[in-house]
């Protein structure tokens, strides 16, 4: 019989030393692989359960073991215990995310190996209710302490952790999909290849944090401080930066802010204090995220928007495309910044739309089409040979019909003329004749073209 038949005939006793590896093996052979430590003695176990029995009724939230300093072995025990036995939180089986994880409120982890564990829909903070909006102090009181704790791999999807304490704290490669992060601490933190989709990051402090490759779709990152954030390569498509800070030194090398359908990032509002927008793939953004917001049919969810969000979302969507030509301008790429700048001009008209201005709407509709707001030119030549075809042609069937007659070559450059000479006539035409009348007609229109034309050129070359 070999080792191993032997092993699964016999199974593992429970070591009786301290002997990590034993424990370990003792462990998967239980069903518990994620257990690396000596189970914890009866007396540690009586402590802990005793904390877990004290419910102070007059904290917003039962702390267990506020300021209590555990251990990795007491995470252990306390997660293989959690529910009467029932044990973590098993995210990836989708009947168990209503349930509630362990309470870590206020606990004292600051350089524990938690690496690996399973701590989904963890409680480490006071979770955010509509209409219930906690001070800095009061997420402080609560926030788990976890500076310089070791996460790599550790699974913490679904996690409130409002508040807490994560500085210079590993995570690379943890599982933070849909945590909660909101105002928390995560500066010098390092999250290369952490999964923070749909997670929850408003206010929170990531200055001079490390996400290289992290995956950051369709999170809502809100007046998020990202100075000197390292985020290169990182995904983030879908996210919400609306009044996000960043600064000279964030690095966003190849970082990823469009979809496959070229759907940007939200951005309105964003603070870019200098950050450097030549390493980003803006061909890649053919609109931001704010655009679709507030192009996207008027329901969230199941409410319909009233007038007044759906006006604030295009308003909006006009200062996140304004703002970041302006920026894309300072930098040196115009041809980026003019794109950007024609889409803020187009959105203006759907403010016109929401507050029923009728008469600007349609001139800033005239003035798309004729040359794009200055920044589609050809448009204006296009127009210029449209009026001079479609006039040299009523001049050469009036001069059929009435006369005088004209050539087709004769009424190109009769229709030429009147659109630049503002009176010029042949010989033998009196000034009520069909043909003049006509003639005056295209000068005005020619003069109207022209004019509209060296007006949107100068607002896109001087920005007057």
């Amino acid at each position: 019989m070999s080792r191993h038949d032997e092993a699964d005939a016999f199974p593992r006793q429970r070591p009786a030393t301290n002997d990590r590896e034993a424990w370990q093996g003792y462990w998967r052979e239980r069903g518990q692989p994620w257990r690396s430590e000596p189970e914890i003695d009866l007396k540690r176990q009586g402590v802990l359960a005793a904390h877990l029995a004290t419910r102070p009724g007059s904290e917003p939230l039962s702390c267990p073991f506020k300021d209590v300093s555990l251990s990795r072995a007491d995470i252990e025990w306390l997660l293989a215990t959690h529910e009467g036995g029932v044990g973590p939180v098993n995210w990836n089986e989708g009947g168990q995310r209503t349930r509630v994880g362990l309470n870590l409120c206020g606990a004292d982890l600051r350089r524990v190996d938690l690496s690996g564990l399973p701590l989904a829909r963890l409680q480490a903070g006071l979770a955010w209710v509509r209409r219930n909006f906690h001070t800095r102090e009061q997420l402080d009181e609560v926030g788990v302490h976890l500076e310089r704790a070791d996460l790599r791999g550790t699974h913490l999807e679904g996690a409130v952790l409002r508040g807490a304490h994560l500085e210079h704290t590993d995570l690379r490669e943890a599982f933070l999909q849909e945590a909660d992060l909101s105002r928390a601490h995560l500066e010098s933190a390092n999250l290369r290849e952490a999964h923070l989709e749909r997670a929850t990051l408003v206010r929170a402090h990531l200055e001079w944090a490390d996400l290289p490759d992290a995956h950051l779709e369709g999170a809502v990152l809100i007046r998020a401080h990202l100075e000197g954030a390292h985020l290169r390569g990182a995904h983030l498509e879908g996210a919400d930066l609306r009044r996000a800070f960043f600064d000279f030194a964030t690095n966003l090398d190849g970082t990823v802010i469009s979809n496959a359908q070229g759907e940007g990032v939200l951005l309105a509002g964003i603070h870019w204090g200098g950050v450097d927008l030549t390493m980003l793939d803006w061909a890649q953004v053919k609109l931001l995220g704010d655009e679709r917001l507030a192009r996207q049919d008027g329901r969230t969810g199941e409410r319909h928007k009233d007038a007044a969000s759906r006006l604030a979302a295009y308003q909006a969507a006009v200062r996140a495309n304004r703002q970041l030509a302006v920026a894309l301008q300072a930098q040196g790429l115009n041809e980026e910044a003019a794109r950007f700048a024609y889409r803020a001009q187009k959105l203006q008209r759907g403010v016109f739309t929401q507050q029923r201005k009728v008469g600007q709407f349609l001139f800033s509709g005239f003035l798309d089409l004729l040359a794009g707001y200055g920044y589609k030119p050809w448009r204006s030549f296009v127009a210029y040979l449209i009026v001079i075809t479609c006039f040299a042609t009523a001049y050469y069937l009036i001069g059929r019909l009435v006369g005088p007659p004209l050539s087709p070559v004769s009424a190109w450059v009769f229709s030429m003329t009147s659109f630049h000479g503002r009176g010029f006539f042949p010989g033998g035409i009196a000034l009520d004749d069909p043909l003049t009348i006509l003639a005056a007609l295209e000068a005005f229109v020619g003069l109207l073209i022209e004019v509209t034309f060296i007006a949107t050129l100068t607002q896109r070359l001087f920005g007057k």
